[in-house]
């Protein structure tokens, strides 16, 4: 059987997030790293269609931007999620999202502008990761209006931070998060595939 390596990181996300249930129906997959900010319709991981995108710069590419402003080494994920948990400020996030497609170019800037306002740097680096969740939940929302009822799963390596998925499940409680090392590596999700066509799976 052959395989694509974005059916490998799905089959490992879904396979995390509930096992054998999810590969038996059309599912809602956020996919989003260093490389990858995409809203998926996976059916049955045999077809998978790329709803939404970002246009310009991914979720990964921008936490690490401000990690590295901020005088962290790359990747910057982990560090940028360490210190916004230190923040305890109510913050509202500005996220630029039309219908299923963001736009996340403009969160660099945002943040290099509150750090020049005074802003603290757990402070930047919370907003900067609520801004990501707010951008999930709106385009959830939106995949939500066209395909009502399906499952949502959320993974890559910038959905294993606590703060984004405090947020998006204080909104979409039903969403599952996938630990980050079954959707970050492709040949988790390429044997279970084969094992499932083989008529065996995973115990």
């Amino acid at each position: 059987m052959l395989t694509t390596h974005q059916q490998g990181h799905a089959a490992a996300a879904l396979f995390a997030a509930k096992g054998e249930q999810l590969f038996a129906e059309k599912v809602l997959l956020f996919h989003i790293s260093g490389g990858t900010t995409d809203l998926l319709l996976c059916d049955q991981v045999r077809r998978i269609t790329t709803l939404g995108t970002s246009t310009d710069l991914y979720a990964g590419q921008a936490v690490d931007r401000v990690g590295v402003r901020l005088g962290f080494g790359f990747p910057a994920g982990a560090e940028v999620s360490r210190l916004a948990a230190q923040c305890t400020e109510e913050i509202e996030p500005k996220s630029s999202v039309k219908g299923m497609q963001c736009s996340l170019s403009g969160l660099e800037n945002q943040c290099n502008a509150l750090l020049a306002a005074g802003k603290t740097p757990e402070y930047v680096c919370k907003y900067c990761l609520l801004c990501v969740a707010d951008t999930v939940v709106k385009m959830t929302k939106a995949a939500q209006k066209e395909y009502p009822g399906l499952p949502v799963v959320c993974a890559g390596g910038v959905m294993s931070s606590d703060i984004i998925r405090a947020w998006v499940q204080k909104r979409l409680p039903q969403v599952y998060f996938v630990p980050g090392q079954y959707s970050s590596d492709n040949a988790i999700g390429v044997s279970i595939l084969a094992a499932r066509e083989a008529g065996l799976w995973l115990k």
